[in-house]
Formats: C-alpha cells, sequence, structure tokens
C-alpha cells in the first residue's frame, strides 16, 4: 500500500501500537530501510498499512500485529499427556487453557514422562511450520541417564545413530554434570519422531531417568514451576518466525 493511499494506517503508527518503538524512534527505523512491509524495503515516512494484511519486518524479525493471536509458553508437568483433550480424563495440556476462548494448539508433543517446555498458540501456520521436519526446528533437552558417559559419545551421536526408524544425529552434545552412577548432559536435536531422546540415549547405553525440554529455538523454558504458563514476549516470537521463514 503506498504512502499516497488514504487508506490503512500510518507505519509508524502501526510500528509503535505493535511495541517496536516509539513512534519517533520507529519513523528513525523507516528513515534508516531496516523496515520492510510485503518483503519490500520502505523508507517513505507517509507509507500507509493494513495490519490486518501486512506482513512486517524490522532488521529480519517478523512483527506480530493481531491483538487476537496468542503465544504462550508451557512449563508442562510430568504426567500431563500432551492432547487438548483426554477421552480418559487424564491430566493434558489443555486443562491449562480451558478457560480461554480462542482455539489453541500444542506445538509438537512431550511424552507424558518429560516435562519442560510445549508452546501453545492459536496461529496455526506457524504451529504447523514449527512441527514440519523440513524446517529442522532445533529443540534442547536436559537428561539425566544411568551411568558415565564416556569421552567420546558427543562425537558419535553427532555422527549419527541407526535407530529401527531409521538414522538421527544429535544437533549439539555436551556433558553438564557427573555423579554416582548418572550424568547430566544436554542435547540438542531438530528430530521429532516419537519418544527420540529415549531411544538414542538408550541406544548408547544410557537409559534416561529424567527428561526435561529447554528449549525450542530460541525460547528458553525459563525458571517457572512445572505447570505455570507465560507469554511469550515479541523477540520470542519473532525468533520462531524466523525459524520457519515467515
Amino acid at each position: 500500500m503506498t504512502s499516497d493511499s488514504p487508506e490503512g494506517i500510518r507505519l509508524q503508527k502501526v510500528l509503535a501500537q505493535a511495541g517496536v518503538a516509539s513512534r519517533r524512534a520507529s519513523e528513525d527505523l523507516i528513515a534508516q530501510g531496516r523496515v520492510k512491509v510485503d518483503g519490500r524495503t520502505v523508507r517513505e515516512q507517509g507509507t500507509r498499512v493494513d495490519p490486518e494484511l501486512a506482513v512486517i519486518h524490522v532488521d529480519g524479525g517478523r512483527v506480530i500485529l493481531r491483538d487476537d493471536q496468542i503465544y504462550l509458553a508451557l512449563n508442562k508437568p510430568r504426567g500431563v499427556h500432551s492432547t487438548m483433550d483426554d477421552d480418559q480424563g487424564r491430566p493434558c495440556v489443555g486443562d491449562y487453557v480451558r478457560d480461554r476462548q480462542e482455539r489453541m494448539f500444542h506445538v509438537g508433543r512431550l511424552d507424558a514422562d518429560t516435562e519442560g517446555l510445549l508452546l501453545l498458540t492459536n496461529d496455526g501456520d506457524l504451529a504447523h511450520r514449527l512441527m514440519h521436519p523440513s524446517y529442522n526446528v532445533l529443540k534442547t533437552y536436559l537428561a539425566e541417564v544411568d551411568g558415565i558417559v564416556a569421552r567420546g559419545l558427543g562425537k558419535e551421536l553427532r555422527a549419527g545413530i541407526t535407530l529401527e526408524d531409521g538414522p538421527v544425529k544429535a544437533d549439539e552434545f555436551r556433558v553438564k554434570d557427573m555423579q554416582a552412577g548418572k550424568t547430566l548432559v544436554e542435547i540438542v536435536l531438530h528430530e521429532g519422531r516419537k519418544h527420540i531422546v529415549r531411544r538414542l540415549l538408550a541406544e548408547v547405553g544410557h537409559p534416561v531417568r529424567k527428561l526435561v525440554r529447554t528449549a525450542i529455538g530460541d525460547v528458553q523454558l525459563g525458571n517457572g514451576k512445572p505447570g505455570s504458563i507465560r507469554r511469550l514476549n515479541r523477540q520470542e516470537v519473532a525468533s520462531l518466525y524466523r525459524c520457519v521463514g515467515l
């Protein structure tokens, strides 16, 4: 939508309302060529846009314009199932957003025995892309495993292990702590197959005692207690959009 169009809202006002910066600072961002609308760099201060339709990026990060889009981070407790409803009446993720009017999606799954970060949103496009294997979204886990991990295990996991349903590689692996008979490790995967972390570590001789997902992309679990839920901030949402090319 060009600057001479009488329709829409001035771009600097849209940026200010979205919490990017003050209106004056938003004008500076536009003048510096740091703002794109629908893929085109905009420098004209009078440019008007339709916030319901425009796709705006600032410094490469997507700006969320719609107030009705919800992005939440749940610290899923152990024993809670990754479903929005459970026909057996077991505790499930949907219990934590039952009072919301929006139809929420959970992004991916954690098995009932795994704790940690689970994203909830009503943004179906983003949820679909985050779960699609072609986007290789990284997930970070802390695992307490049986046994003392050998020095070369990280190299072995990064090279790849073949499971019954095909090969899998760890993107990153590091030992965090060792105690008598057990090791705390951090592992990063872009895989999303069922029980993939547990199966991978069991295959190399270190069954998992406890598993917590601590990050999805750049979004961190944080220090909230199990069962706590928080809204993602603008930077976190933009980072998720960036992960999946939106």
